[in-house]
């Protein structure tokens, strides 16, 4: 950990736990999920992030401050959260704070939730969640598992640096990506997410909650959305629907 991103521990970390990670990006996927198994699994606050590269804000809960980037856990999974969209030019340090500090805990598999935005997102009936992976082993895995494989494409965002980071590493990682709207806050896509991530590991996580309170949570997020959706402009998130050009 640097100087400028640092993680304070607030209560004994399990070892050898799996680590998930949701932050602001298309839809908000990952941090609707996130959020969803915090409540469901009565996740409590064990760990959170103090960085200068952060802007300058707390989040209130309960009338008492908290840091926009939290981690939280049981004795067998661990979450790390971002109640505010990162800036591309701290997504690197960060990213890599979080996973450095997740190997020092020997976690054994790291889960990013996320969406990739669809066209025409409000006629596709059932939504598909693609997957990449950080080995060709873990990539198997998830293959049989019956989760389609997103074998070409971009990534972009706090995914992709902690696929990229934890393929350098050696740590196994997988990147979860529901089809989901580019601007709008997605439950949908969010529970479909859930549903491959209990494929997975074998959390248990009630999704209709998540359904019926769809409405409720578009409009508590879209002001997240907003400011996300400034940062993925400059990162260029719209290039995941373009497929890469290998020249052999």
């Amino acid at each position: 950990m640097s100087e400028e991103t640092k993680i304070i521990e607030r209560k004994d970390v399990p070892h050898g736990a799996v680590m998930l990670f949701g932050f602001p990006d298309v839809g908000l996927v990952g941090v609707i999920a996130a959020s969803h198994i915090i409540s469901e699994l009565n996740l409590t606050e064990v760990a959170y992030m103090d960085s200068r590269l952060l802007p300058p804000l707390i989040v209130l809960h309960e009338g008492l401050p908290h840091s926009p980037i939290r981690i939280f856990g049981n004795h067998d999974t661990l979450l790390a959260v971002s109640e505010t969209a990162i800036s591309a030019e701290a997504i690197y340090p960060i990213m890599h704070t979080l996973i450095d500090w997740g190997r020092d805990k020997n976690v054994k598999l790291m889960i990013s939730m996320s969406g990739i935005p669809v066209q025409d997102r409000q006629d596709v009936k059932e939504l598909k969640v693609f997957a990449a992976a950080s080995s060709p082993e873990i990539l198997k895995m998830v293959h049989d598992k019956g989760i389609e494989i997103l074998r070409e494409g971009y990534m972009v965002g706090p995914q992709a640096t902690m696929m990229q980071y934890c393929a350098t590493t050696g740590v196994p990682a997988i990147t979860l990506l529901g089809q989901c709207f580019f601007n709008y806050p997605d439950p949908e896509a969010a529970a479909e997410v859930l549903k491959e991530l209990a494929n997975i590991i074998g959390i248990k996580v009630d999704i209709s909650k998540l359904l019926e309170k769809g409405e409720e949570i578009r409009l508590k997020a879209r002001d997240v959305m907003r400011r996300t959706q400034q940062e993925l402009s400059k990162m260029k998130k719209t290039r995941e629907y373009d497929i890469p050009l290998y020249v052999s």
